[in-house]
């Protein structure tokens, strides 16, 4: 399981003895969740005004932070193509692996520090994010367009007979080349039909030079024949050639420009393996960098709510919770047990994400006595 339930509950005597309360509870007699304290440092707590408007600001940031971590997670597993399996080793923050992160995060005082007001730290984030989700925007278009025309080349230089370019196919003594009268065409024939070819094909126009058919290459369906012919016969033999089921590719041999396609083609494929390195070491970086700011999100907001609910001075224990995925409803109810005493209106909203409704908005049912927010640590949707 690679979700997390980052809930908080307020101080009873000690913080500990909130913490024990909860251990008992969920893990001691029945298994239902791995637990660990989640650390959140002394943050400034400011002005009710202020931490009503931030909670909202929050849950906007909350959002589009994960957004961009999604959207760096799902790009580092496009740039990846063939190493899909390799993508999750890719996937840290600060070196470790994201369950481990999260397990035992730890407030990052030089990124985020809490001498700054609230809304300060949360500005930071908001401008430290952006600024990956822009630079992400530019260098996935760029990476995007080479790797774009490296496989429209590809593909040109791929597929059937009638449609394939024939650069790397055909040589330059294949071909009758500066002759005022003659001319080298290129057929493709169907396999099926070859016989036919080599019965007919000097008399499907006058004019064709006798045993000129070479076959210069073949793929599943098809072969590729030279034929040479006067040039005054050509649209005489092509439309003969359509009627026989033989078509005649539109083909001028020139050097210069097939040389200019093959070094367009290398000078594409060595640009993309020297992007490729430097690309996925921003991703990585840049990756743990967004998540560890989604972290701490996480954190500001477990702080803004539970100053909210349970009042000043500041007493509360945040705790991080590993459900077991089998007994997530009951460990719910036994939650509900534990707090209900919280926050009486909650006792109507028992919760109501246990019963799946298809289709149901749920963000309104998913208020809880206590403090909660999911991190759920799967971050790929491959396809």
């Amino acid at each position: 399981m690679t979700e997390f339930w980052l809930i908080s509950a307020p101080g009873e005597k000690t913080c500990q003895q909130t913490w024990d309360k909860l251990m008992t509870a969920t893990t001691r007699t029945n298994n239902l969740s791995t637990n660990n304290k989640f650390n959140i440092p002394d943050l400034k707590v400011g002005t009710l005004d202020v931490l009503v408007g931030l909670s909202d600001e929050l849950a906007k940031l909350d959002s589009f932070v994960e957004s961009v971590v999604k959207k760096v997670a799902q790009y580092m597993a496009d740039v990846l193509e063939d190493s899909r399996d390799k993508v999750q080793e890719n996937l840290l923050a600060n070196g470790v692996d994201l369950v481990t992160y999260v397990t035992r995060f730890q407030w990052d005082m030089a990124k985020y520090p809490i001498k700054q007001s609230l809304k300060n730290i949360s500005e930071i984030v908001s401008k430290q994010v952006s600024q990956i989700d822009n630079d992400l925007k530019a260098r996935a278009s760029a990476y995007n367009n080479l790797k774009g025309n490296l496989q429209n080349l590809e593909r040109k230089n791929a597929g059937s007979l009638l449609t394939r370019s024939l650069a790397d196919i055909v040589k330059k003594d294949d071909f009758v080349l500066d002759s005022e009268y003659l001319v080298t065409m290129l057929v493709v024939v169907p396999k099926v039909n070859y016989t036919d070819w080599q019965r007919m094909y000097e008399t499907l126009a006058e004019m064709v030079v006798p045993r000129s058919t070479n076959l210069l290459f073949e793929d599943h369906d098809s072969g590729l024949f030279t034929v040479t012919l006067f040039r005054k016969a050509i649209d005489d033999f092509k439309h003969k050639a359509r009627e026989n089921k033989f078509t005649v590719r539109d083909f001028q041999y020139n050097e210069e420009e097939m040389k200019a396609d093959k070094e367009e083609m290398t000078r594409l494929s060595t640009d993309k393996k020297k992007q490729f390195g430097p690309l996925v070491r921003w991703l990585k970086v840049n990756f743990s960098e967004a998540f560890i700011a989604w972290i701490h999100i996480k954190a500001l907001r477990v702080f803004v709510e539970s100053v909210l609910r349970y009042g000043l001075p500041v007493n509360f224990q945040a705790m991080l919770l590993q459900p077991n995925k089998k007994n997530m409803k009951k460990l719910r109810e036994v939650l509900y047990d534990l707090y209900k005493h919280l926050d009486s209106s909650a006792a109507a909203i028992i919760d109501q994400s246990a019963m799946d409704i298809p289709g149901l908005n749920l963000s309104q049912q998913e208020y809880y006595p206590y403090v909660y927010y999911k991190i759920d640590c799967n971050l790929l949707d491959f396809k």
